[in-house]
């Protein structure tokens, strides 16, 4: 009787001590992301709850890598089945009280060990696909490596809890708990033993220390994201794809624009950092990281979520890590975190064989001092042998300053501006994203306080902005020259709003389809085939200014906000109702950012518009177009909008034309390098992202890579010509091809 009250008394202390660290490491964390700006919190109506369902328990995202999803579900799946195998561990233990009563007990055994010996199987593919296939973007490391050992040493202690159970009790071999059943006939001399009795209890103490480990271990890893992720999905914004937050370019107040600062992103944005798995995904489908650019979203998001426990914990005072006398060492707080600064009069840092010139700053970590994640090249971690003054004297060396966490600047000795510019806002890490983090809005964040606060732009960049502002264009052409292609064309007639008042469409031709010789063709095929479907559209000629896309995306919200200004007010001053235009960003900017603005009229794709002329009957495509055609999805085309089909169906309906799709297409689809204002910056670093993507282009053999985007076209163009493939595939406008077939060679 006395053991049994000790052991209960044991079991109430472990317990609460681990509930204790457990909430208290769950709560720091959210006084972490409480200190973020608050925003407009998400309705939870009955198709956002669909999704989430879809999400977490449908496993949607993580089923696109099948093995992958399979071997989250035996988990997620498993253990949901074995918490009533862990009440009934506690149970037995301390009240020798079964969960159910037989014979319903007997068949929850064989539930149990069939969740345990396929999570166990899983257990064991995960640490293959990280060790033998070694997936270049899952980490290596003991820490990755040390939930599967939780895991697996879970799975087998409740194996040996029913074994040695077994054997103490002298119960029969079953085939409905066969694993435990040989394990107890493997020990059979034991059988009603004082000897089985401690092995027993033994087995027990361990099974709940595991348990009770792995439950303090949890919010302190990556592993948050088995509480945080359900409740990000849930928090998801509502509103389409992408669409960026609108700044208060009013506030008086504000002495800042932009987030310049970890605490500037609001809670939502700061929850996703908790919400990461580390998985890599994103940075696997990531357009510049695939291509030697210094971005890696996921290291984006392991990188401000580690400076925001880092500098939570110095604001708050509350340490990220439990018990905080093992890992938290400045008593009543957390462990005074450092970022190390290059000093201006040294700038050299050690690089494993000599010196070199640092770049970014060095960051203080428990196993030493190594620079952000994403860089390579600049450090010299720590001997974890070296004494602290030894360590202080290397960075000495080095050129480094201490720094206090609190006065780390977000953009520099967190992130570098040049993984900021790398990004073409593509969202294909989004979209990839198992726990529905955004990255982009993120990245265009800190792009606006390098534009709004600090003037930091790269100078191809600002010049195309400039020219916008000037002559609105990236050009800087005159304005008076906006509507010279129309000079151009014979035999269409290309009225104004002015010469036809009654239009039904506005034709928005955009800065590419105006001024660029090569989507001057384009356009020219696209009004063409409006006019022999007889649809009434009018153009702004030389009214029409820039969409603002592409400053938005840069960073310079104001100079968006003057664009959008100027052209909502025009279109109220002609009373435009529907707008059709051929680039899709101009399509997702005044169909999705511009109605927060005031723009009411409805905003349609060329392909879109087309497609529904050609089902009308209004256009024939009645000649041959003999080749094969792969379709480049554009990423404000789909991604952003859902719009996949429109201009497939355009080319399936030319005909002697095959299409074929790319390995990555679709929602999967690679960016081709010219989203996010990246179309008016050089790409130097590293290889040409529309180069790869060309490559998967001609991976399927075509003769055609169609497109249905001005940028995108430009950019699959180039790689032909970089690529020296020009001779054999031309790249083409899908309202190129269709005008051939409705129109004849």
């Amino acid at each position: 009787m006395v053991l049994k009250i000790v052991n209960a008394a044991a079991f109430v202390v472990a317990v609460g001590c681990g509930a204790y660290w457990f909430c208290k490491a769950v709560g720091h964390r959210y006084a972490y992301v409480m200190l973020g700006v608050k925003e407009e919190g998400a309705r939870f109506d009955r198709r956002r709850l669909a999704d989430w369902i879809a999400q977490t328990v449908g496993h949607r995202k993580l089923m696109k890598d099948v093995k992958s999803g399979l071997m989250h579900a035996v988990f997620f799946y498993g253990f949901l089945v074995l918490q009533l195998g862990a009440l009934d561990i506690v149970l037995k233990g301390l009240l020798d009280v079964r969960l159910l009563p037989s014979p319903a007990y007997e068949w929850f055994l064989l539930s149990q060990e069939i969740a345990v010996v396929l999570v166990l199987a899983a257990t064991a593919y995960a640490g293959f696909r990280r060790y033998g296939e070694k997936l270049k973007r899952l980490k290596r490391g003991w820490k990755p490596s040390l939930v599967l050992l939780f895991i697996g040493s879970l799975m087998l202690s409740v194996l040996a809890v029913s074994a040695f159970e077994r054997v103490w009790k002298e119960e029969p071999y079953t085939a409905l708990a066969p694993v435990a059943s040989a394990l107890a006939a493997a020990m059979n001399g034991l059988s009603g033993t004082t000897a089985a009795a401690v092995l027993y209890y033994a087995a027990w103490w361990l099974h709940l220390l595991i348990l009770l480990g792995f439950l303090v271990y949890v919010p302190q890893s990556k592993h948050f994201h088995l509480l945080s992720a359900p409740v990000n999905l849930a928090l998801a914004r509502s509103g389409p794809p992408g669409k960026l937050r609108t700044l208060d370019l009013e506030d008086e107040t504000a002495e800042t624009f932009g987030v310049g600062a970890i605490e500037q992103f609001t809670r939502k944005q700061l929850l996703d950092l908790y919400a990461c798995v580390e998985c890599g995904r994103c940075t696997d489908v990531c357009p510049a990281s695939g291509t030697g650019k210094l971005l890696s979203p996921m290291h984006l998001i392991v990188k401000l979520r580690d400076h925001l426990t880092e500098k939570g914990a110095a604001i708050t005072s509350k340490s990220p890590w439990m018990p905080a006398f093992v890992f938290g060492p400045a008593p009543g707080g957390s462990a005074p975190a450092t970022v190390f600064r290059p000093d201006p009069h040294r700038g050299r840092a050690w690089n494993g064989s000599g010196t070199t010139d640092i770049g970014p700053t060095m960051r203080l970590q428990q196993d030493g001092w190594v620079k952000p994640a994403a860089l390579a090249g600049n450090g010299r971690p720590a001997d974890a042998s070296r004494s602290a003054p030894a360590a202080d004297n290397d960075r000495a060396l080095a050129g480094l300053q201490p720094v206090a966490i609190e006065e780390a600047a977000l953009i520099g000795d967190v992130m570098t501006a040049e993984e900021l510019w790398a990004c073409t806002t593509c969202r294909n890490c989004e979209e990839r994203c198992p726990v529905g983090n955004s990255h982009v809005d993120k990245i265009v964040d800190m792009r606006r306080y390098l534009v709004l606060t600090e003037g930091s732009v790269p100078a191809d960049g600002q010049r195309a902005m400039q020219n916008i502002e000037r002559q609105g264009n990236p050009w800087g052409l005159s304005r008076s020259d906006r509507s010279g292609w129309v000079r151009e064309l014979e035999g269409v007639n290309v009225p104004t709003v002015h010469e036809r008042p009654d239009f039904d469409y506005l034709l928005f031709v955009g800065s590419m389809g105006s001024y660029d010789n090569r989507t001057r063709k384009v356009t020219a095929a696209l009004v063409r085939l409006l006019d022999h479907a007889g649809v009434r559209f009018a153009i702004l000629g030389d009214e029409e200014r820039n969409s603002g896309d592409a400053p938005r995306r840069m960073g310079n919200e104001l100079l968006f906000r003057q664009c959008c200004e100027e052209n909502i007010a025009l279109f109220r001053k002609y009373g435009v109702r529907r707008i059709v235009t051929a680039c899709p960003h101009t399509y997702n900017t005044f169909a999705n950012e511009y109605p927060e603005f005031g723009l009411t009229a409805e905003v349609v794709h060329h392909t879109e518009l087309l497609r529904q002329l050609v089902e009308e009957g209004r256009l024939v495509p009645k000649y041959p177009v003999r080749g094969v055609a792969t379709y480049h999805d554009s990423c404000y085309l789909g991604r952003y909008n859902g719009q996949y089909d429109a201009p497939r169906d355009l080319l399936r309906a030319i005909p002697g034309l095959e299409l074929r799709e790319m390995e990555r297409s679709r929602a999967n689809a690679m960016c081709c390098g010219a989203g996010g204002g990246l179309m008016w910056m050089e790409d130097s670093a590293g290889k040409r992202i529309n180069a790869a993507r060309v490559e998967q282009a001609l991976a399927v053999s075509p003769t055609v890579i169609a497109s249905a985007c001005p940028y995108c076209l430009a950019m699959m163009e180039d790689g032909t010509k970089l690529l020296e493939a020009e001779d054999r595939t031309a790249a083409r406008d899908v309202a190129e091809l269709l005008a051939q077939a409705v129109f004849g060679p």
